[in-house]
């Protein structure tokens, strides 16, 4: 698969933004990557975390089960944002999706920089520690097909009830209107 070349670009667009960032999380700069699912959140995520250095935090890690997207923005700020945010290391633990239950935990050590990644990361409470909020989106038609491509075609009931949240909540929210940087991954006409 080749690369996307976009995927540089976007990446310094975040991190202009975070040269000019004040911390909102005590002294920790939270760079927010939200938007829906198949936008392309995880690839950017990873390419930022490596520029800055810094660890990442992903929200498939915290949601519980299919339902639990709504839930996970309350469940980071607890246990990730806060924590951060008053100078202390960090602990959850992490979705096991196989299970159904909560799995091992995690411990995030402080950090002065802190990539948050996944739908809802910068919603409602955990938006307001975010210092750079980034908004990632792709046609839907795109994004299903991303998903599915890599989650197989069983996962379709999942992916479609999934949406459905991410748009209540993202609606509700105001998300993409409160983003910083907003980055489109549609492919382009010339099949990129």
């Amino acid at each position: 698969m080749d690369r996307d070349p976009r995927t540089d670009r976007d990446v310094e667009r975040v991190l202009e933004a975070v040269a000019t960032a004040e911390p909102r999380c005590g002294a920790v700069t939270v760079v927010a990557v939200d938007g829906p699912s198949g936008s392309g959140k995880t690839t950017l995520a990873l390419a930022v975390a490596r520029a800055l250095g810094c660890p990442l935090v992903h929200m498939d890690d915290l949601y519980p089960g299919w339902d639990g997207l709504r839930q996970a923005v309350s469940l980071v700020t607890e246990w990730v944002l806060r924590p951060l945010a008053r100078g202390e290391p960090a602990a959850y633990p992490v979705w096991d999706w196989g299970r159904g239950e909560w799995g091992p935990t995690v411990v995030l050590p402080r950090t002065d920089l802190l990539v948050l990644e996944g739908c809802g990361s910068s919603v409602g409470s955990a938006g307001g520690y975010a210092a750079v909020r980034v908004w990632v989106e792709a046609d839907a038609a795109c994004r299903l097909r991303r998903g599915l491509d890599r989650d197989g075609e069983a996962y379709r009931p999942h992916w479609l009830r999934w949406a459905r949240q991410e748009q209540a909540l993202f609606a509700a929210d105001g998300t993409r209107t409160r983003a910083d940087v907003v980055i489109d991954t549609s492919p382009d006409p010339a099949g990129r």
